[in-house]
C-alpha cells in the first residue's frame, strides 16, 4: 500500500464526502422508506447516549463509534490500546510508566507526563468523569456500550473534552437472568485472563444486584541483557465492581456502583532508537555512550537492534496504581415528558512508579512519582421529550484534591558520568586544586565532586480545584425534516496550587549557587556549557597565583580563593547541567480563576428515516494550571486555558436494497492555546504553544456483501499543523549527529546569539498519523447447526508519524500495516463461545507513537516498544 493518499484528497475532504454520497445515492436509485426492510437485510439498530439521552446512532448529528460489550468481546477488545484499532482518530498509548497514558482524539491529546495538566479527552464510565487519564486503561470487563465522540463536547460534557469523549457504560444488574459469564484467556507470553459477572435478584423487579471480578496477567515482552528475559512490559492487574439496582416502582430506579482496581507492572520498556557512541556524520566525535561503556555498562546500537526489544537498566522500573470510587444515579420519571436525573460520584486514585531515568544499566540517576487523587462530583438535570421539542438543563459541581510526590536522584557513578561530559576540560583545573590542597596539607580543600551520589531534586506539589458549571441543550424540530440543535454551558473554576522545591545534598550540605544553566540541550556536550566556560577560566587563572603565593609562604589573596572555591564545593556541577538539576523557587501563585462559555448548534437534514445530514459549530475547553517540573528561570510557571472551535459536516446514511451503511464526516478544528508538552533530554517544555489547525475526515462504512460475508472500512484523515509555535523545542539528535542547525532556530536581536528555542510553526505535531484505515472481513462458517461461527481479519495501515514535538528528522516512525485475525465459535445449546485470536499476526516492529531525548545524553534517541505478535484462545460461557 503507499504511504501517501492523493493530495487533492488529502487538501479537500468536504467535496469527497459530497461526491461519494451524490454517487452512493445514485447507486442506491435514491431508497426510499425502508426502515423494516433495512433491519430484515441485516444493517442493526445501535443506540448511543451521545447526548445524553437514548438514541438510534444514525439520528445523532455527533460523530460517534459505538461498540457493544458483546462486540466488544467477540473482538477480544481488552482495553483502550485494542479499542483504538477500530475508532478513527482515535489515539492511546503509553510512555515512560503505566502510570503515564494519554489519549486523543482528531490530534488533539495532553501529556500525562506533567502533574499539572488535564486531558483533552473526557472520560466517563457510567457518567462519572474520571480525571486522570491513566485511571481508564485498565481491563474494559463487563462492559455493555463504550462511545467514542468525536469533536468538542464543551455543551454536555463539560470542561476537558476539547478533543472529544470517551463514554464507558458498564453493565447493569438484571431480574431476568441468563446474563451472568466466566470467561478465560490463554495466551503466548503466558497470558491468563480470568473474568466473571452474575446478577442476583433479591426482590424481583425491585431489587437487584450484581458482581463482576477480573484479572489478568502476563509476561513482559521486553528482556533486560542482565535482569532478565521477558521481564518489562508485564501485565499484572485486577479488579472488583459490585451494583445495587433499585426499582421501587416503575418510574424511579437508583443505581449505586462500588468498584476497586489496582495495576502492579513494570513498564515501560524503551530500548535505543538512535546511539550516541559516535555521530553518525561528524567524525571523531564521541557521546555518552562511550563514557558507559567505560562505565561498565552496556551500549546499544540502536537503529535496526531497537525491534531486538532488549534494554541494559540498573533496575527495572516499577508501575502501581489503585482506583477506586462509589457512585450513584437516580432517574425519576416525573410524567412521560419530564426526567430528572441525579448522578454523585466519589473517586480515589493513587500512582506510584519509581524508573531508572538515565535507561542505561549504569547507576546514573533515576526518579519516583509519588501521587494520590481524590475527587467528588454532583450531576442534576432535567430531561424533558416530546415529539417536536426536546431539551436537557443542568448543573454540575466537581471538586478535587491531587498531591504529588516526585524526587529526580543520583546514584553512585553520576559523578564520573557527569566529568565525562566535560571531555577532559576540566582535568587540568581540578588536577591543579588537588596539588595545592596536598601543599597545604588540606587546609585549602580540594576539588569536590561535580556531582555527588545521593542528590536528591525533590519537589511535592498539591492542587485544591473547584469548579461548577450550568449547562443547557434543545432539540427543536423546526420541519419533520429539519431539526435545530442548540446548546450553552458557563463553567466556572478556582485552583489553588503549590509547588515546594527542595535540593538535597548527601550529607546535608548546602545546595550549590554556582553556574547557571542556559537551559539548551543543543549546545554540544564537549564544551562546557552555561557560566561553567567563564568561572573554569577565572580559576584557572587563579592557581599560578595562588601556587606563587604559597612558594613565597604567603596566604594566597581572598580573591583568588574565591575564584577556586565554586570547584572546592560539592555538586559545582549540577546547575550547568540544565534545569532539571537546579535549584528553583516555590511556586505559590494566587487562586487561578476562570470562567468560560461553550456552546453547540447543529442542523440536521433528515429526508427520509435512512439518511441524515448535519452540519455543526462545537466548542471544547481545557483548564490551565502550573508547570510542576523545574524549568530555567525566566520562564513562566504558569499555562493558560486551552479552547477549541470546530465546525463539521456529516453524513449518516443506509442504503437497504444494497445493505450499506456510511457514516462520514469533514471537519475542521482550530485549538487556541494549545497546551504543548514535550521532553528536551533535561526537563519538560510545556507552554501555550499558540494556535493549532486540524482538518480531517472520517469514514465508518459497513457492507452485508452476502449472507454470511460482512466488510467493514474504517479510515481518518488528521492533517494538524502548529499555525503559530514561535518557542518549540529544537532539533537535538539530528543537530549533535550532523551539526545542522535547526532551520527554525533564529537569532537574538540583542545578544546576537542563537535562540534557546525554535519556531515550529507549519510543523506536525507529534503522535498523530495522518492518514489511518481499517478494512475488517467478516466470513460466517457453516459448522453445524448448533454452531454459530465466523472468521475475521483486520488489516490496518497506519501513515508515518512524527515521533517528538520538534519535528527532527531522526524522530519518524515510517508507514506500517497490522494484521489482526480471528475465529469465533458460539456453540448455542451450551451458550459457549470459543475465540481463537492473533494480533500483529506479521510481527510488524514499529514504535509506539513517541520517543524522546535520553536524559543528559545528547544525540541520543529512545522509544517506547509496540505490542508484539500476540495469540491465544479465549472462552466464555454464559449461564
Amino acid at each position: 500500500m503507499s504511504n501517501s493518499l492523493p493530495q487533492h484528497f488529502i487538501r479537500h475532504p468536504l467535496p469527497l464526502l459530497i461526491g461519494l454520497t451524490l454517487a452512493m445515492q445514485s447507486a442506491s436509485g435514491f431508497a426510499q422508506e425502508q426502515t423494516k426492510q433495512t433491519e430484515k437485510q441485516g444493517l442493526e439498530t445501535i443506540t448511543v447516549t451521545a447526548q445524553k439521552r437514548t438514541q438510534n446512532l444514525q439520528e445523532v448529528p455527533v460523530s460517534v463509534t459505538a461498540f457493544t460489550g458483546d462486540e466488544m468481546a467477540e473482538s477480544v477488545i481488552k482495553d483502550m490500546y485494542d479499542l483504538q484499532t477500530n475508532v478513527p482518530g482515535l489515539g492511546a498509548f503509553q510512555s515512560q510508566s503505566a502510570t503515564n497514558s494519554s489519549f486523543s482524539i482528531r490530534g488533539v491529546g495532553t501529556s500525562s507526563q506533567n502533574f499539572g495538566l488535564e486531558s483533552s479527552v473526557g472520560l466517563y464510565v457510567d457518567g462519572v468523569y474520571r480525571a486522570r487519564q491513566n485511571s481508564l486503561i485498565n481491563n474494559l470487563v463487563d462492559v455493555a456500550a463504550v462511545e467514542v465522540l468525536r469533536g468538542p463536547q464543551g455543551t454536555l460534557f463539560g470542561k476537558n473534552t476539547p478533543s472529544g469523549a470517551v463514554l464507558v457504560t458498564t453493565a447493569a444488574p438484571s431480574h431476568n437472568g441468563g446474563d451472568a459469564f466466566l470467561e478465560a484467556s490463554l495466551g503466548n507470553y503466558g497470558l491468563v485472563n480470568l473474568s466473571g459477572a452474575t446478577s442476583i435478584s433479591a426482590i424481583e423487579d425491585v431489587l437487584a444486584f450484581r458482581v463482576t471480578a477480573f484479572g489478568s496477567q502476563r509476561d513482559g515482552t521486553v528482556s533486560d541483557v542482565k535482569l532478565g528475559e521477558d521481564k518489562v512490559n508485564d501485565r499484572d492487574r485486577w479488579g472488583a465492581r459490585a451494583q445495587a439496582l433499585y426499582t421501587p416502582n416503575e418510574d424511579v430506579t437508583l443505581r449505586i456502583i462500588a468498584d476497586y482496581a489496582e495495576i502492579n507492572e513494570i513498564c515501560c520498556g524503551a530500548p535505543v532508537q538512535l546511539s550516541n557512541f559516535q555521530a553518525k556524520e561528524i567524525p571523531g566525535k564521541f557521546g555518552s555512550d562511550a563514557a558507559i561503556t567505560s562505565l561498565g555498562g552496556t551500549a546499544f546500537p540502536g537503529g535496526d537492534a531497537f525491534f531486538d526489544r532488549e534494554i541494559a537498566v540498573s533496575f527495572l522500573p516499577e508501575s502501581s496504581m489503585k482506583d477506586r470510587g462509589l457512585s450513584a444515579q437516580l432517574d425519576w420519571e416525573l410524567d412521560e415528558n419530564y426526567t430528572i436525573v441525579s448522578i454523585s460520584a466519589y473517586r480515589k486514585f493513587e500512582s506510584y512508579d519509581n524508573i531508572d531515568t538515565d535507561f542505561t544499566d549504569v547507576d546514573l540517576f533515576g526518579t519516583s512519582n509519588d501521587s494520590q487523587q481524590s475527587s467528588f462530583s454532583q450531576e442534576l438535570r432535567l430531561d424533558y421529550t416530546s415529539d417536536k421539542l426536546n431539551y436537557i438543563l443542568g448543573a454540575y459541581y466537581f471538586e478535587q484534591d491531587l498531591d504529588l510526590e516526585y524526587s529526580l536522584y543520583t546514584d553512585n557513578f553520576f559523578n564520573p558520568f557527569v566529568m565525562s561530559r566535560f571531555g577532559g576540560a576540566l582535568d587540568p583545573l581540578l588536577s591543579g586544586i588537588n596539588t595545592i590542597s596536598a601543599m597545604t596539607g588540606g587546609l585549602i580543600a580540594p576539588a569536590a565532586e561535580a556531582g555527588p551520589a545521593g542528590t536528591g531534586f525533590d519537589h511535592v506539589a498539591k492542587q485544591q480545584h473547584k469548579s461548577y458549571a450550568l449547562f443547557g441543550q434543545f432539540d427543536y424540530k423546526l420541519t419533520d425534516e429539519l431539526t435545530l440543535t442548540a446548546g450553552l454551558r458557563y463553567t466556572d473554576e478556582k485552583k489553588d496550587l503549590s509547588t515546594v522545591f527542595s535540593e538535597n545534598m548527601a550529607g546535608g550540605t548546602a545546595f550549590p549557587k554556582y553556574f547557571s544553566s542556559i537551559g539548551d540541550p543543543n549546545v554540544p556536550a564537549t564544551i562546557v556549557p552555561g557560566s561553567l566556560i567563564l568561572g573554569a577560566g577565572l580559576a584557572g587563572a587563579a592557581l599560578p597565583r595562588i601556587g606563587a603565593a604559597l612558594s613565597q609562604g604567603m596566604m594566597p589573596t581572598t580573591a583568588d580563593l574565591e575564584l577556586i572555591l565554586p570547584f572546592q564545593t560539592p555538586g559545582w556541577a549540577f546547575k550547568a547541567l540544565g534545569a532539571t538539576t537546579s535549584d528553583r523557587l516555590d511556586i505559590n501563585p494566587p487562586t487561578l480563576k476562570d470562567d468560560q462559555f461553550t456552546g453547540t448548534i447543529k442542523l440536521s437534514y433528515q429526508p427520509d428515516s435512512d439518511t441524515l445530514w448535519y452540519m455543526s459549530y462545537g466548542e471544547g475547553y481545557k483548564s490551565g494550571g502550573t508547570n510542576t517540573d523545574r524549568i530555567a528561570a525566566g520562564f513562566n510557571p504558569l499555562f493558560d486555558a486551552e479552547t477549541s472551535q470546530a465546525f463539521e459536516v456529516g453524513l449518516k446514511k443506509d442504503f437497504p436494497e444494497q445493505d450499506i451503511r456510511i457514516n462520514a464526516a469533514a471537519h475542521y478544528t482550530t485549538v487556541k492555546d494549545f497546551q504543548a508538552n514535550t521532553f528536551t533530554g533535561n526537563g519538560f517544555n510545556l507552554q501555550n504553544a499558540g494556535d493549532y489547525g486540524i482538518n480531517g475526515l472520517e469514514l465508518e462504512a459497513t457492507w452485508l456483501a452476502t449472507d454470511s460475508l460482512e466488510v467493514n472500512v474504517v479510515y481518518a484523515l488528521v492533517k494538524a499543523e502548529y499555525k503559530t509555535f514561535l518557542a518549540g523545542n529544537c532539533w537535538a539528535a539530528y543537530t549533535w549527529h550532523t551539526g545542522v542547525t535547526d532551520p527554525g532556530r533564529g537569532t537574538d536581536p540583542e545578544t546576537g546569539l542563537p535562540n534557546r528555542f525554535c519556531d515550529r510553526s507549519g510543523d506536525r505535531p507529534g503522535g498523530e498519523p495522518e492518514n489511518y484505515a481499517v478494512l475488517s472481513l467478516k466470513q460466517d462458517i457453516n459448522f453445524s447447526d448448533d454452531i454459530y461461527a465466523y472468521v475475521q481479519g483486520e488489516y490496518t495501515y497506519t501513515s508515518d508519524i512524527i515521533l517528538d514535538g520538534s519535528n527532527d528528522p531522526y524522530a519518524v516512525q515510517d508507514a506500517y500495516s497490522l494484521l489482526n485475525l480471528r475465529l469465533f465459535m458460539n456453540f448455542t445449546d451450551s451458550d459457549l463461545d470459543v475465540i481463537v485470536w492473533a494480533r500483529n499476526v506479521l510481527d510488524e516492529e514499529y514504535i509506539n507513537r513517541t520517543n524522546f531525548n535520553t536524559p543528559l545524553q545528547d544525540g541520543k534517541l529512545n522509544a517506547y516498544m509496540a505490542e508484539p505478535r500476540t495469540f491465544g484462545v479465549t472462552v466464555k460461557k454464559r449461564f
